[in-house]
């Protein structure tokens, strides 16, 4: 079982940033991905972004515009998602996505809200 917590989501206005970060038990090299997806109220779960176990990055539709940014501290088994000039259509649950061969994993979520 892999385990991740999700931080960092929060109220912020519109134009600000956000730091969010997902923890893991597990190695990080163990894990075939690690990524972050988000759902708005209403919506269907979208993937943002993800990173393979080589570090190879993938940007999903919701995050080509320029202002997500996904990185991993392998020795912290963190993975983080940086999101600037927020804007309040990316208001959503954040979620941790971990992937193990065809298994995927979750966190619980850490809500973002953007203020107009």
């Amino acid at each position: 079982q892999v385990h991740l917590v999700e931080s960092g989501g929060g109220l912020v206005q519109a134009g600000g940033s956000l730091r969010l970060s997902c923890t893991t038990s597990e190695n990080i090299f163990n894990l075939n991905s690690m990524g972050w997806y988000r759902q708005a109220s209403g919506k269907e779960r979208e993937p943002v972004a993800s990173v393979s176990v080589r570090g190879l990055i993938d940007y999903f539709e919701s995050a080509k515009d320029g202002r997500f940014f996904i990185s991993r501290d392998v020795a912290k088994k963190t993975v983080y998602l940086q999101i600037n000039s927020l804007k309040p259509e990316d208001t959503a649950v954040y979620y941790c996505n971990a992937r193990v061969l065809r298994t995927d994993y979750w966190g619980l979520g850490t809500q973002v809200t953007v203020s107009s």
